[in-house]
């Protein structure tokens, strides 16, 4: 009978592997499994059901593909040996690399460097923010170290989630611990939570906005979904007052009323006084006679692509409405716009003259008007 089972190697990469034998080795023991042209060594890191889950619902999973490679055997005392051995010259490797990159002046970062068990393959591990043509570097590694040779590019975040750490919260990073699938963080994310925008109060050690601002992000967009937007006036038992913050911890509100006295309001009080006065709550955010306005996606926003609060919008708004002309004026006569003025027949189109046709105009002007002294149409020849 086979099962499925999950194989971890150096720099948390995984891969899934089908065991043919009767009894299944223990989790974290040291397997020797198929390789590229080759073995190599991992340890177990999920057997059974779990596996098997892991490999339906992770990036590096199979799906119901079945897998192409086999665990050969449980390794012995010598494997171990040896494997230990192949894992100290990594580092060496890795700096022998770095001297060619920098021979070469490529425009790379070597991360890291993985053997295999059996010494048939070196893998360098590069980031790099473009495209950067290493085929010479190939040639030269392959002479040096006399085996097969891969070079794989990889980001900022992967190489944080091979090379670990410990983050800023004191733990483990998340992506190298238990974070099956690196998904992008925008700086949307951040200001749904009213976080400080400072990039180094918000990033990771990759550099990259952090990984945990994810986690609770889904709270914060239901949450605000249940209190009035802030900076919109809302019609209460008091009139007409402006919300000035939301507490969703606490389900507060702050108002603020036409006389500038700020009040904290439950927000089922809040709910109460709309109530009271009539008034839905879906109403209570739409300011008297307001104009609509089409709401802005968030990809505007999170791109900076709004350079003015929306409350001046509105205002701005509402002042070109109360200040233009109505339009029964305008349609009282129709003729008025067809039929143009006598100023407007006689006043002559201005013609915007160019930097250099204006500067060349006005220079010969200046010296046919000292030159003649006459008012005649025509230029007065110029003698060489």
């Amino acid at each position: 009978m086979s099962h499925l089972i999950e194989v971890a190697f150096k720099g948390n990469r995984k891969e899934f592997f089908l065991w043919e034998a009767d009894e299944l080795p223990s989790l974290k023991a040291p397997v020797i499994v198929d390789a590229d042209r080759g073995e190599d060594l991992g340890h177990v890191h999920a057997l059974g059901e779990l596996a098997a889950k892991r490999s339906a619902g992770t990036p590096h999973g199979l799906g119901d593909a079945p897998p192409s490679k086999k665990v050969r055997r449980v390794a012995s005392n010598d494997d171990l040996r040896r494997f230990h051995e192949v894992r100290d010259q990594d580092e060496d490797a890795r700096r022998k690399a770095m001297e060619r990159v920098k021979a070469n002046q490529l425009v790379m970062k070597i991360t890291d460097a993985e053997w295999q068990w059996d010494r048939k393959k070196l893998t360098f591990y590069f980031t790099a923010e473009k495209r950067v043509d290493f085929r010479n570097l190939v040639r030269e590694l392959a002479a040096m170290f006399r085996t097969r040779i891969e070079l794989k590019q990889i980001g900022v975040r992967d190489e944080a989630k091979r090379l670990d750490g410990i983050g800023r919260c004191g733990r483990q990073y998340c992506s190298s611990s238990w974070l099956p699938e690196l998904r992008p963080v925008n700086l949307g994310v951040a200001k749904d939570q009213r976080l400080s925008l400072n990039p180094s109060q918000i990033s990771g050690a990759c550099g990259r906005l952090m990984c945990c601002l994810r986690y609770e992000h889904d709270f914060y967009v239901q949450q605000r979904k249940r209190f009035p937007k802030e900076g919109k006036l809302v019609r209460t038992s008091r009139g007409e007052e402006k919300v000035i913050a939301n507490d969703i911890f606490r389900e507060r509100v702050a108002l603020r009323g036409s006389d500038g006295e700020t009040r904290l309001v439950p927000l089922s009080e809040l709910r109460g006084e709309l109530d009271a006065a009539g008034v839905t709550p879906a109403a209570a955010e739409v300011v008297l006679d307001e104009p609509e306005i089409p709401e802005l996606s968030a990809e505007l926003v999170e791109e900076g692509e709004l350079s003015q609060p929306i409350d001046l919008i509105v205002e701005e708004e509402i002042v070109v409405r109360e200040t233009a002309e109505p339009r029964g004026a305008a349609d009282s006569s129709p003729t008025a716009s067809a039929v143009p003025s006598s100023g407007e027949s006689s006043r002559k189109p201005h013609r915007r003259r160019g930097r250099r046709g204006g500067r060349r105009n006005r220079a010969g002007r200046d010296r046919g008007d000292t030159g003649s002294g006459s008012d005649s149409g025509g230029a007065a020849p110029h003698d060489a």
